[in-house]
């Protein structure tokens, strides 16, 4: 007998055949990764206004830059590293650190959801999530955490999301004052 450290292959007629049964829980699950990810995703592009207004270019030229680089962290070092030598009021300069922070915070929880594995039970619902990182103790290494998708999981899924919808109208109140502050002081609105 051979043995073997993989999991054992679903039984794919089965899962098709009881997956209706789950649909409306699926379904649920799918609908808040996807807000997950598309708040995420719509409050990282936002940073693209940040960095125009921070390098005083144009949109385009500011989504070039953004785009270049090829991760959120290289992207919001850039940011931060600019917001140092632009922004004199120190008000506004832990306005914009407070965003990143919440932002990185959120980032967490859309990281677990976009990188993992969804494992499903004999039925087809979405039971579990195994985290595609790997984590080293002091004594060993091994596969990531495999977490439970049971109620507590899902209100804090819906948390996050409130979370980056907050952090969203944050950002859009937070650009007309960086840009404002940005102005040369004989166009500055007061």
């Amino acid at each position: 007998m051979v043995l073997t450290q993989l999991p054992p292959k679903p039984d794919f007629e089965a899962l098709a055949a009881s997956a209706p049964a789950t649909a409306d829980r699926r379904t649920q699950i799918l609908a808040l990764i996807g807000n997950l990810v598309s708040s995420w995703s719509n409050n990282e592009s936002l940073f693209i206004y940040v960095l125009m207004i921070l390098m005083r270019t144009d949109p385009a030229s500011a989504a070039l830059t953004f785009a270049t680089l090829n991760t959120t962290r290289a992207r919001l070092d850039l940011i931060q590293r600019l917001a140092k030598i632009t922004i004199k009021d120190k008000s506004l300069d832990r306005s914009l650190s407070k965003i990143i922070e919440r932002f990185n915070e959120t980032t967490h929880v859309r990281n677990e959801f976009n990188h993992c594995m969804y494992i499903v039970d004999a039925g087809g619902q979405i039971t579990h999530t195994q985290s595609m990182r790997i984590v080293q103790t002091k004594n060993s290494l091994h596969f990531g955490e495999t977490k439970p998708m049971d109620e507590v999981r899902l209100k804090g899924m819906v948390k996050t999301i409130k979370d980056m919808t907050r952090i969203n109208r944050d950002i859009w109140d937070f650009l007309p004052r960086l840009e404002n502050h940005l102005r040369p002081a004989s166009t500055a609105t007061p």
